[in-house]
């Protein structure tokens, strides 16, 4: 027989650190895929209204059903039924904002590809955990916000143990992108477009017509294009410009290599 369920943690501070919201975070999205949905809602739902009676910050007059609806037409962004972390870190009082002065610092995602080109320096998709602690000084540079280096330690290890849930000490692309703001994360816009290598191998083929191993701005956006109408989705002009020039942060000198793009659209990250 299950046990008691456990009660979650800290939802009653005024603050939290960056280490009490990733454990709640953990607690709720109790399976573990980046999403707090269905029945872990509901539960996350629940308990953040009893805290909220306890305090005197709730309205006793609408249902919970009403509120719970009010409260994902308010925090759900990209109104996809689910809350991911990005979205946790504004419901939340986490201590500076935690996520949320990330999402600052990369003002959009080309800032955050630029900063990930500079670690990912042998283009495998991922970076060293021991990379990472370069990396998230960086993006706080670029945003001019001041840190010491026990703040920095905590930021590192609190991300790093969100994101590298196998132990093997690298982050991946994807993992990392969970730090953008959801409309501004292009990055999920392909999660449920992700290629295999083979189709990735045979697009890029045909894009790459004169075989030299990369693809340059014009071939990118017809190789976009064909992705979202083979997956009978809508994109609008502008959304298209924004993820080209995003991927493109990637590229050198213009030239997109495959190794590059197969980071972006494949399921599988080549090993």
């Amino acid at each position: 027989m299950a046990g008691p369920q456990q009660q979650p943690p800290y939802l009653h501070l005024a603050e939290l650190t960056a280490s009490q919201f990733l454990e709640i975070w953990k607690h709720f999205d109790a399976d573990g895929n980046g999403y707090i949905e269905g029945k872990e809602l509901e539960n996350f739902f629940q308990e953040l209204e009893k805290t909220r009676k306890v305090s005197g910050m709730t309205s006793k007059s609408d249902s919970l059903g009403e509120k719970m609806k009010a409260f994902m037409q308010k925090y759900d962004k990209n109104s996809d039924g689910k809350i991911e972390m990005a979205e946790l870190a504004q419901i939340l009082p986490t201590e500076e904002n935690f996520l949320l002065c990330f999402r600052q610092h990369v003002g959009s995602s080309t800032e955050f590809m630029e900063a990930w080109r500079k670690y990912d320096t042998d283009r495998s998709g991922y970076i060293e955990a021991n990379e990472l602690k370069g990396f998230l000084s960086d993006l706080l540079k670029k945003a001019n916000r001041p840190y010491d280096e026990p703040k920095l330690q905590e930021y590192t290890q609190t991300i790093l143990r969100m994101f590298d849930l196998n132990g093997d000490g690298k982050l991946g692309l994807s993992e990392m992108s969970r730090l953008l703001p959801v409309q501004e994360n292009f990055l999920l816009k392909f999660q449920g477009m992700k290629l295999t290598s083979e189709e990735f191998n045979a697009i890029f083929t045909f894009y790459d017509k004169d075989g030299s191993g990369y693809i340059d701005e014009n071939e990118l956006d017809a190789l976009l294009k064909d992705l979202y109408e083979k997956n009978k989705k809508e994109m609008n002009i502008q959304e298209l410009t924004n993820y080209r020039k995003s991927v493109m942060s990637l590229a050198e000198a213009g030239k997109l290599y495959r190794k590059d793009l197969e980071i972006v659209l494949c399921s599988e990250t080549p090993l």
